[in-house]
């Protein structure tokens, strides 16, 4: 004789939904959290030259972007004649204040940093290959001479011939 009675109508219980709100919550506020945007909106053309070797940086985070080529709008600061436009963070820089422009950028980028992490940073130009190299001199100049040293130039991968 057996102590437990099957009952053949029992129904299986519902899946109570309410805590999978909190759970689609959660993850949606972890992510909104850990994800950066650019912090940049582009003024400048790039079209990067093509390299066959690309290493990819490390840290994004230790990163300042200097972007140099074309406007993008007919408003926007160019160098003369007027065809090439330099970009730190979020604005264009006027042609007669390139210099001190870049400096006070590079100041601005190594106080913004730790102590430790100040010889990390790495400027990054970002130039279109159409660009005359008298810009670019002028810049890396100037990050040598405020002992920026460590540059990264961007560009994009070669497409191998089959």
């Amino acid at each position: 004789m057996s102590r437990f009675k099957k009952t053949g109508n029992k129904e299986t219980p519902e899946l109570n939904m309410g805590s999978m709100s909190d759970i689609i919550f959660m993850f949606l506020f972890f992510f909104m959290v850990i994800t950066t945007m650019r912090e940049a909106s582009l003024k400048v053309h790039f079209n990067p030259p093509q390299a066959t070797e690309i290493q990819k940086l490390e840290k994004k985070s230790l990163v300042a972007n200097i972007y140099v080529g074309a406007p993008i709008s007919k408003n926007e600061n160019t160098l003369p004649p007027g065809e090439v436009s330099v970009q730190l963070n979020d604005q264009t820089i006027k042609s007669e204040d390139l210099v001190a422009d870049v400096r006070d950028f590079i100041g601005t980028e190594k106080e913004s940093r730790d102590a430790n992490e100040r010889d990390k940073l790495t400027f990054s130009l970002k130039v279109d290959k159409d660009v005359q190299m008298r810009y670019v001199n002028t810049i890396k100049q100037e990050l040598r001479k405020n002992n920026a040293l460590k540059i990264s130039y961007a560009a994009g991968k070669k497409a191998t011939a089959q």
